[in-house]
């Protein structure tokens, strides 16, 4: 089979390509007009978990710590939020209040040691209040500390 070349042809073919690289100049052009963003410097919040009857924040802990003060560098603090919390299961009531009472300290000096800019700090312990379901079972996803930073644009 032979194709030959015609002159309707051969000016389709030119139309074809002055378009495809009509479109890659304008694609070269509007990349050259985008313009980094400003950080969004939203309140975020993140949960730090624990192992039972520990105050220690884990290494996978440390990491959302360092994340979360990482993206909270090009922003203003304005406050932070630390709840610690803790399950039903020993160490009654008054121990468990002191073990999230714990958490929330620990979480608070990793957030430091992690660089977060400057900021108050409210930190709360409600131990294992609100521990255990209607039919008598432990939440073991209680035994966490719920930070909330507050963070506004410079």
């Amino acid at each position: 089979m032979t194709i030959r070349a015609t002159a309707t042809g051969a000016a389709i073919l030119g139309l074809c390509l002055a378009l495809g690289l009509g479109g890659c100049a304008s694609m070269e052009t509007a990349r050259g007009k985008i313009v980094k963003a400003a950080p969004r410097c939203a309140d975020q919040t993140v949960q730090i978990y624990f192992e039972s009857f520990s105050a220690d924040v884990t290494k996978e802990g440390r990491a959302v710590i360092a994340a979360a003060a990482q993206q909270a560098k090009p922003c203003r603090v304005t406050g932070v939020d630390v709840l610690g919390l803790a399950d039903s299961i020993g160490g009654g009531a008054d121990g468990n209040l002191e073990l999230s009472k714990r958490r929330a300290e620990a979480v608070t000096a990793a957030l430091a040691a992690a660089g977060l800019p400057g900021a108050e700090f409210k930190i709360t312990a409600v131990g294992d209040a609100g521990s255990t379901t209607a039919d008598g079972r432990s939440r073991p996803l209680r035994r966490r500390a719920d930070i909330v930073l507050h963070l506004a644009s410079n």
